[in-house]
């Protein structure tokens, strides 16, 4: 199951896809889809180590105050 789909779902979706799009560019959709969600990770992962970062930074400065 995927984000609550079962496999009937999923086949639909991809038929409908597969329609519109046309079979010549499903592979060049789904390489672009991949990209996309690559860089949104990278992307939460640096957010992520930044917001980490600067709750360290923070730690330090209230401790050099006191």
């Amino acid at each position: 199951m995927i984000l609550g789909m079962g496999v009937p779902e999923l086949l639909l979706i991809l038929g409908i896809a597969l329609v519109i799009f046309g079979p010549k560019n499903l592979p060049k959709l789904g390489s672009a889809l991949g990209k996309t969600v690559k860089n949104v990770r990278e992307g939460m992962e640096e957010g992520e180590s930044s917001e980490s970062d600067a709750e360290k930074t923070d730690d330090k400065d209230t401790k050099d105050t006191e």
